[in-house]
């Protein structure tokens, strides 16, 4: 299992602007699997405490039993567009893909029923998009644990 202790260990200068760019607002973007295969797009909350990567669902909420029967995400930061005049000071987006692993339950509602359940994160992929210091080019850093940070320019 890869944690997020582990990209912070590899490479962490990358894993501190990621954890910026999801810091920048409360509200994140899940993406899981309905049974039927088809994507499911949800908003969440996630946080990275002790070296993991952390994120839950409420009690009967569909992301928790999509994340159970297949437990592949992929998680998107904040998203803010660019400045128009301004484009070489946008920070860019995080996105993070991986498998949940069940964690735990949150605490119990008045009935003793949990209200939700938390899952950690075993990462696959770890990606920045943004621009050159010029803001002529797209840029993706890409990490993985096989193939450590790579970096790819785009027109």
């Amino acid at each position: 299992m890869v944690t997020w202790k582990d990209v912070q260990l590899a490479k962490p200068a990358f894993a501190s602007r990621v954890q910026e760019l999801f810091d920048q607002g409360r509200h994140k973007t899940i993406a899981t699997l309905r049974a039927d295969g088809g994507p499911r797009i949800s908003g969440i909350e996630c946080t990275f405490e002790d070296g993991e990567l952390r994120f839950g669902s409420m009690r009967l909420a569909r992301k928790g039993a999509d994340l159970r029967r297949d437990p592949r995400f992929a998680l998107h930061s904040p998203t803010n567009a660019p400045e128009a005049g301004r484009e070489s000071e946008w920070l860019g987006e995080a996105k993070i893909s991986g498998r949940a692993v069940p964690a735990g339950h949150t605490g119990a509602d008045k009935d003793g029923q949990p209200e939700g359940e938390m899952f950690t994160a075993d990462i696959a992929s770890v990606v920045i998009t943004g621009l050159t210091e010029d803001a002529t080019l797209l840029r993706v850093e890409l990490w993985t644990p096989t193939r450590g940070l790579r970096e790819m320019l785009r027109a």
